[in-house]
């Protein structure tokens, strides 16, 4: 039986979509396990709610996530760009809708990992990658992370933490995704699903 592993993000200029891509190519690589790629939609600047769609269909690009994706799913990566050293609010937006599955305990002991963009180096990667994490903490999800035993963590010159995959898009917005980059992206995918593997067993 093939199991899913949900890839959700948001992304404003398609830096963290194609950083979203190589985690599911790397989540793939597990026998046994596909990826759920899901996106949420913009928050409305008239007032605070999501933007009106007539359907869970974007134009474009993946569908937007439901809350029985998270609890259908063995395992959830999260991925947001930068907003001033924390996660985007769309993200968040929507993270802030799960507290049924917090009451219920339904992520209760699922494997998450977390990934995000930024236009500069010390942009605020690390501290986003914290603050989408924290949340998952509260909902007693088990953290995966990127170990030193990926080489690549120790040679990239651009996007790699330990504490999730990440991208340096530039001040020109670069989309396309380092060697180094996705390497890390691709490990953690991978790591997550061998995880969720284990844990679903």
């Amino acid at each position: 039986m093939t199991r899913e592993v949900l890839v959700l993000y948001y992304s404003q200029h398609g830096s963290v979509k194609e950083l979203a891509r190589w985690i599911a190519k790397g989540i793939e690589q597990v026998s046994g396990v596909t990826a759920r790629v899901r996106t949420v939609p913009k928050i409305s600047a008239i007032c605070e709610r999501s933007e009106s769609v007539s359907s869970n269909v974007p134009e474009s690009g993946p569908p937007y996530v439901e809350l029985a994706d998270l609890e259908e799913c063995i395992g959830i990566a999260f991925g947001s760009p930068v907003r001033f050293g924390n996660m985007a609010a769309p993200l968040k937006y929507f993270i802030d809708s799960t507290a049924p599955q917090w009451l219920n305990g339904s992520l209760a002991g699922k494997p998450a990992a977390v990934f995000t963009s930024s236009s500069s180096m010390h942009g605020g990667q690390e501290s986003s990658l914290l603050s989408m994490a924290l949340p998952f903490l509260h909902h007693g999800m088990v953290l995966v992370g990127i170990p030193y035993t990926e080489s690549a963590l120790s040679l990239t010159q651009q996007g790699g933490t330990p504490y999730g995959a990440s991208h340096v898009s530039g001040s020109d917005g670069a989309t396309q995704c380092t060697a180094h980059e996705i390497l890390l992206a691709q490990a953690l995918g991978k790591r997550l699903a061998l995880t969720a593997l284990k844990l679903a067993a």
